[in-house]
């Protein structure tokens, strides 16, 4: 083994049996016991691989004696090639742990197979209901499950079958009773001490009710078991559960998964590890463990509970993180950013060096044993097999791995601050209707009408509260109304965070999220102070409170093709549910949007950046819900629809809100003579995938009134007829609908041609006449459609307002686009405004002004939008300049 804090002790290599042999008591015992293991030592260049072990049982046995041998003899064969090659510096962990999880399995199957035929041959074989064999299904657990197991270790055990039924021999079984017997001789088989020694040590403790338990039960018993009975600590332990043998493992998947990983973010899991935690570290107390490197304060049992927690709280949600290694799960925490990747960086380091030293520590003797030798002797031999010079040299970097490792944990399992007894604001909670003076000097205007809120809410929380809930609310609330007070708006901010308290009160694990994480607390004021839309988000998608804990990763520039292809992996996981892909799509938008929303609120983002970005968001999940809206077709001819959205509106000119419709046209080009139905068929379930409302909400709401012929025309045009329409057909505000298009997925062949036939039609040759005219006839039938009747300015819809620069521009590249191509890219208004005063078709100054002017309309109309207003109006003095500026462009282009 290589260690950095260490120097090889010999300058001639030794021979690695010798070096077994002096570094391991066992290991001398066995090779003067049994001198034909000397020949191994032709054959350590390479591991001792799986296919190897099942090699040497290949051969039929007499009998059970024979098979109990056998297994014992590869055991000794196998332990010796891997230590020797361990401790010679010459393999990795992995491929110790992988030699002995390879070697449990392989012996459990060689068991299995011969007494289940013995068995078969007596009461005949258990069936499934298609008449195919039943086969017992062993779990392993713990390190085998994971795939880790160590070098002296038990296995845990759980003996599983499909289905209650009989055996179809001449003297049958119960199938409970059979497998119960094949479960017994499997046991016997690796645990027996024979003359040989035993395989390994089996426990069978983790299955339903213990050593009380039934030792194999059905798929059904089991989930009765976890549905009623199941405890936290089983969750736990099933996370590393793994079917070693048997068939029908998807039915078992389906049992045990939604019990270890719970359909939403499950922060209690937090408080259960921490019980779990507080019980073992009691145990090693009790018993004088602290030398314990695995149970121990800073040992290998922490570091593995730091990686299941996320796994508990959030494996659920996120399927990649159903995994079992240790190492992989700290890996892929860090690369999905819940924890520091310099925090896994030295946990993995922690990791490794203490199983490294359980090995050698279990070399010694061959015993199951983690705690570090009392006498010299054992000492010295286990600092030379760790390759450092003493004893004192491994204990120095042995204490930093585990006070690295305690570290770490305890910033992971901090205990929220729960007593808030001495919070000044504990009074105003507690007796809110006497208290109202005191909510006034804190800031609240409405100290009287936040009071009897407060003192609502109280009474409920008394009365109908789960009492774990209530406790949890008392502690939260002081803090809250604290925060509150410190917000721009203080009452809003209360009265939002009541609403939202009421709301999630019975779902205790967002109560434990906020107790565990203040800033997200924090977040949540500032989001509720800003912006009534915001809270309505929250509230009733209460899952998004998971955004709010990292302010790193809240504030990150999106990367959208990582979270395009995080999304596309995990809708893979869930093939074939297509609930639960509607409902991720649904979530992942949201959750996408808070992240952007939250910048917004800070002033990190400018709102043409806000905008790209929300446009960004709409294109992947458009084109990700196409692509799963294909696949569930029936009968697909393609592998890949020749099939395009194009986008119009604020989603084709990339100047979305929050909240805005999609204005989406559907076309395809394909021979294939019933294309038109089939692309009907799948525009149709596109309008399904994005409208249907699940539990997290619709994901778009969509407009295909643009299409040809609007509402009264076909879902989804053919290229062709689209551009037949565009040429014969098409109105001139169509025409100036085109100025925003664009392809927003699906085939690019359909994209480009749809770009070419865009250009073509923007620069047809128009009478200047006839075209002003039926632009400022459709510009009236708007504002005759959106009558302002305050003395209000509609930032929008008025005069001097957002949709005049906008007809303003869309006139302007119609008239000249065809002398004139540069106004012809989908830039954006502003960026065009700039090349219509750069190519002399407008005044500069009136170009730059007009510019300038739609920037604050937009950043005015975002601002008072997200402030809950329904129409965008404000006074007129606020905007005077801008529209001024606005009727100079629109006095310029019209001559008005």
């Amino acid at each position: 083994m290589e260690n950095k804090h260490s120097k090889q002790r010999m300058t001639i290599p030794e021979p690695p049996l010798d070096r077994l042999a002096r570094l391991s008591r066992h290991a001398a015992r066995l090779l003067n016991a049994r001198p034909d293991l000397r020949e191994l030592s032709s054959r350590l260049d390479r591991p001792f691989g799986r296919e190897e072990m099942a090699a040497w049982l290949a051969e039929p046995v007499a009998d059970e004696e024979a098979l109990k041998s056998r297994l014992r003899k590869l055991k000794d064969r196998v332990w010796v090639v891997t230590a020797a090659r361990d401790l010679a510096g010459l393999t990795s962990l992995e491929e110790v742990t992988g030699a002995f999880s390879d070697l449990a399995e392989v012996c459990i199957q060689a068991a299995l197979d011969f007494h289940a035929r013995l068995l078969a041959e007596r009461y005949g074989q258990p069936k499934n209901s298609d008449g195919s064999s039943m086969e017992l299904v062993v779990i392993g657990m713990g390190k085998l499950g994971g795939g880790e197991l160590n070098v002296s270790s038990d296995i845990d055990l759980i003996y599983l079958y499909p289905d209650e039924g009989e055996t179809s021999g001449p003297s049958p079984l119960s199938h409970h009773e059979f497998f119960q017997r094949l479960g017994k001789k499997i046991s016997n088989t690796i645990a027996d001490t024979t003359a040989d020694g035993y395989v390994f040590r089996v426990d069978l403790r983790l299955r339903p009710w213990g050593d009380s338990g039934p030792l194999a039960m059905s798929y059904a018993m089991l989930e009765d078991y976890l549905t009623l009975h199941g405890r936290p600590w089983e969750r736990y332990a099933w996370i590393k559960g793994r079917a070693l043998t048997g068939g029908r493992h998807k039915e078992l998947d389906d049992v045990v998964r939604p019990f270890v990983f719970r359909k939403y973010l499950d922060f209690n899991a937090y408080q259960s590890l921490r019980e779990l935690h507080a019980q073992i570290r009691a145990e090693v107390v009790r018993k004088d463990r602290q030398n314990n490197i695995k149970l121990g304060p800073g040992g290998i049992r922490e570091i593995e509970f730091a990686a299941q927690v996320f796994q508990l709280i959030r494996g659920g949600y996120e399927p990649a993180l159903r995994i079992r290694p240790t190492q992989h799960v700290l890996k892929l925490l860090a690369e999905r950013q819940f924890i520091p990747g310099a925090t896994a960086d030295r946990l993995i380091e922690a990791y490794r060096f203490l199983r490294a030293l359980e090995h050698r520590l279990q070399y010694l003797d061959d015993a199951q044993t983690q705690t570090l030798p009392g006498d010299a002797e054992s000492q010295r031999l286990i600092a030379e097999a760790m390759n450092f010079d003493n004893w004192e040299a491994l204990l120095a970097s042995l204490n930093q791995h585990r006070k690295i490792t305690e570290q770490h944990f305890e910033q992971i399992f901090a205990a929220p601050q729960a007593d808030q007894s001495s919070h000044p604001l504990l009074p105003v909670w507690q007796h809110p209707e006497a208290q109202r003076s005191q909510l006034e000097a804190f800031g609240f205007k409405q100290g009287a009408d936040m009071a009897a809120r407060l003192g609502q809410l109280r009474e409920i929380a008394v009365t109908k509260f789960p009492e774990s809930s209530r406790i949890r609310v008392d502690s939260l609330m002081p803090p809250i109304i604290e925060l509150s007070a410190q917000q721009a708006h203080p009452d809003d901010t209360l009265t939002r965070f009541i609403g939202f308290i009421e709301t999630i009160a019975r779902r205790q694990t967002y109560l434990a999220l906020l107790s565990e994480y203040p800033a997200a607390l924090k977040q949540l004021a500032r989001l509720f102070s800003a912006s009534p839309w915001a809270a309505q988000l929250v509230t009733r998608q209460p899952q998004l409170l998971d955004e709010l804990i990292d302010p790193r990763q809240l504030f990150e520039i999106p990367d959208w093709p990582a979270l395009a292809a995080r999304l596309h992996e995990a809708l893979d996981a869930e093939a074939g549910d297509m609930e639960a892909q509607m409902d991720r799509l649904r979530r992942f938008k949201q959750a996408q949007t808070l992240h952007l929303l939250a910048q917004d609120v800070a002033s990190v983002l400018k709102l043409e950046t806000l905008s790209d970005h929300l446009a960004a968001l709409a294109d992947l999940l458009l084109a990700e819900t196409l692509h799963r809206a294909w696949l569930t077709m029936p009968k697909r001819h393609l592998d890949r629809p020749r099939f395009a959205i194009i986008g119009y509106g604020k989603l084709g000119g990339k100047e979305l809100g929050y909240a805005s419709d999609l204005d989406i046209v559907f076309l395809y080009d394909d021979d294939t003579p019933d294309a038109g139905a089939i692309y009907a068929r799948l525009a149709q379930k596109l309008s399904t995938w994005f409208s249907t409302a699940t539990s997290a909400g619709v994901l778009f709401d969509t407009d295909l009134r643009l299409r040809p012929d609007g509402a009264s025309g076909l879902l989804v045009s053919s290229v062709e007829a689209f551009e037949d329409y565009q040429r014969n057909k098409a109105w001139t505000w169509e025409h100036q609908a085109l100025t925003r298009a664009r392809h927003v997925c699906g085939d690019a062949n359909i994209g480009e041609k749809f770009e070419a036939i865009r250009r073509a039609i923007l620069t047809f040759p128009r009478d200047a006449a006839r075209l002003k005219e039926e632009v400022l006839s459709m510009r009236q039938k708007m504002r005759d459609g959106h009558p302002n009747n305050t003395e209000l300015f509609d930032i929008k819809h008025d005069s001097g307002g957002i949709v005049d620069v906008e007809f303003a521009v869309q006139y302007l590249i119609l008239l000249h686009g065809k002398n004139h191509p540069e106004l012809l890219d989908n830039v954006g208004n502003i960026g065009l405004l700039k090349r219509c005063g750069e190519s002399g078709l407008l005044p500069k100054d009136i170009a730059e002004n007009a510019a300038n002017a739609y920037r604050e309309l937009r950043r005015q109309q975002h601002a008072v939008k997200l402030s809950g207003a329904e129409h965008a109006r404000l006074e007129a003095v606020q905007l005077s300049a801008e529209r001024t500026a606005v009727s100079q462009l629109w006095g310029t282009c019209f001559n008005q």
